[in-house]
């Protein structure tokens, strides 16, 4: 995929799951259950066990059907191994200077984590294609991502941290681009027990809750 089918998709889909497991048949898991969900877009972040090759595993059994990105890509040695394992897209909690620009050399959406207006600002101007609002939840939730739409309205926010069924909605209507959630969602006591039908049915509540904030939000 190029990178602007990917940016496509993850705006079409409107939900980014962060899945963090224990293992990597968790987070396999994990990935089946927002499928069967509705979501079509899985990160793995760098936190599960042997993530790499959860990544280039995804990649080969459901790459047709699911777009696979990295999470808590830290720094350029790692987001090379994850691109190498096939990921689509990288995400970093913070702004590293050097992952966007390994990002852009290798033409792979990158979505690089800020909070204040400076960082949005820096991480845009180096050439990250979202810029991630976190912990968006800690310090606002809708409230702080409509005020830095304000003078912001070109850079495409995706918030993250905090992000739950009930903050979904405002969160768009707030002006996201999509939503990044993670436990609220993967949930680590559901996929402990193996309860995947919870993961599920939350994921088809999140893409009802983004898919009627943003019927609202046109009219």
């Amino acid at each position: 995929m190029t990178k602007q089918e990917v940016a496509k998709k993850i705006v079409e889909v409107g939900i980014v799951p962060v899945v963090r497991a224990a293992s990597a048949k968790q987070a396999m898991h994990a990935t089946q259950a927002v499928r069967d969900g509705g979501i079509t877009v899985v990160e793995i972040t760098m936190t599960v066990p042997g993530a790499v090759e959860v990544i280039a595993e995804l990649v080969k059994t459901a790459g047709s059907e699911v777009l696979v990105g990295a999470g808590t890509v830290l720094d350029a040695e790692t987001a090379k191994r994850c691109v190498d394992a096939g990921a689509e897209f990288l995400v970093s909690p913070g702004f590293d200077l050097e992952t966007v620009k390994f990002a852009i050399t290798k033409s792979k959406l990158m979505m690089a984590g800020a909070l204040t207006p400076t960082e949005v600002i820096a991480a845009w101007k180096a050439g990250s294609d979202f810029v991630k609002i976190f912990p968006c939840g800690a310090v606002g939730g809708a409230s702080y991502l409509k005020a830095l739409k304000g003078p912001l309205p070109q850079v495409p926010l995706i918030p993250t941290g905090g992000v739950n069924l009930k903050s979904a909605a405002d969160l768009i209507k707030a002006g996201a681009a999509a939503l990044g959630v993670g436990g609220e969602l993967v949930s680590a006591a559901a996929l402990k027990s193996g309860n995947l039908h919870e993961i599920t049915e939350a994921a088809r509540q999140f893409v009802n809750i983004v898919q009627q904030a943003r019927a609202e939000s046109d009219k």
